[in-house]
């Protein structure tokens, strides 16, 4: 999508070829385009400081030797996936549904770091930065910040690997922070420093960018000034057809599979529901393997397309507290959180 700095979308077919989302096909956000293009494991260093009594500088081999590794099944999404089927259209990258990818991620948790850092009695919040610098002198480091009730939850890793490999470059190498359930704005990349804050972080990516309006849809009117906004967080749920692709002729009479994905921020998938009608009717779908509460969730369904007919083909994703997609997408200035029922119009002959 760009190249300074590198936006890369995941094309939408791999998301059917496998659960999990290839390191080299996965998708690529960064904010600041100066990256350092070499980086040596042998003397990179992550630095734990701030409001702790021990601050710490530690290598890669003392953190994959000194502390339990942990891996998790997790979806990492760009707060502005599917941006580009915003009406009216929003200013940003113009994404498809492709800044998404499922990833099994290993590190150490966080809150081992914390700990081991031994945090003060004020300790309120938790900052993070990256390898990655502005071009210009005006533009603000790019910097991200949890609340430390959140920063200390058991899946919050700090990740060398991703599906049994070294982090890629341009996916964070040698360290990024893995945030289950948030948005990838807090999965910081080339992670090397860790502050710890006893006060709320009051930095431009926290109290500027990533905002959206305050009221509970997290909605806006097109044109309407926002008086008051809340950061961008927790993802909703979702699901999506992965099988089929838009306008995609199928053979009539036949039993046709109908396949896809689903997620949410963490209570994980209860029930996804299959409509070929554009949702005037719902049935009931087949879910496959649970990889974890953060996981994409594989389902199937079925139904025979009768020659020279269209179907308008849905799908609705229920997580386990109940939520679940909106019938009519949501809009808001930046592009965010979209998580409407998708629409794939298919024809039989």
């Amino acid at each position: 999508m760009t190249t300074r700095p590198p936006q890369l979308e995941t094309p939408f077919s791999i998301f059917h070829e496998s659960i999990f989302t290839p390191n080299d096909a996965f998708f690529v956000r960064w904010h600041l385009a100066n990256i350092p293009q070499k980086i040596d494991p042998d003397t990179f260093r992550l630095t734990i400081r701030g409001r702790v009594n021990h601050p710490l500088s530690l290598n890669l081999h003392e953190l994959k030797t000194q502390f339990e590794q942990m891996e998790i099944a997790a979806v990492c999404q760009c707060a502005g996936n599917s941006r580009g089927f915003f009406q009216p259209r929003v200013p940003g990258g113009q994404w498809g549904n492709g800044a998404m990818g499922n990833a099994k991620w290993k590190g150490v948790r966080l809150r081992d770091l914390l700990q081991k850092a031994d945090m003060k009695e004020d300790a309120r919040h938790v900052r993070f930065d990256g390898l990655d610098q502005p071009v210009a002198e005006a533009t603000p480091d790019f910097q991200k910040s949890l609340g430390l009730n959140d920063a200390l939850h058991e899946e919050v890793l700090v990740a060398h690997s991703m599906n049994g490999e070294s982090l890629p470059m341009l996916n964070g190498f040698p360290l990024r922070l893995v945030v289950p359930g948030w948005f990838a704005t807090y999965w910081v990349k080339m992670l090397n420093d860790i502050e710890v804050l006893n006060e709320a972080d009051q930095n431009f990516w926290t109290t500027k960018a990533y905002r959206l309006p305050a009221d509970p849809c997290h909605c806006a009117r097109p044109g309407e000034m926002l008086t008051s906004t809340v950061p961008t967080g927790k993802m909703a749920v979702r699901s999506f057809i992965t099988n089929v692709e838009n306008d995609q002729t199928v053979t009539g009479g036949k039993v046709f599979d109908i396949k896809g994905i689903a997620f949410d921020q963490g209570y994980g998938i209860d029930r996804v529901l299959f409509s070929m009608d554009g949702g005037q009717q719902w049935q009931s779908t087949r879910l496959g393997t649970d990889y974890g509460d953060f996981s994409f969730r594989p389902w199937e369904a079925q139904f025979i397309p009768e020659t020279g007919r269209s179907y308008r083909l849905q799908s609705l994703a229920i997580n386990r507290i109940g939520e679940s997609q909106r019938f009519s997408p949501r809009w808001n200035p930046s592009g965010y959180l979209r998580n409407a029922i998708e629409t794939v119009t298919i024809h039989a002959i």
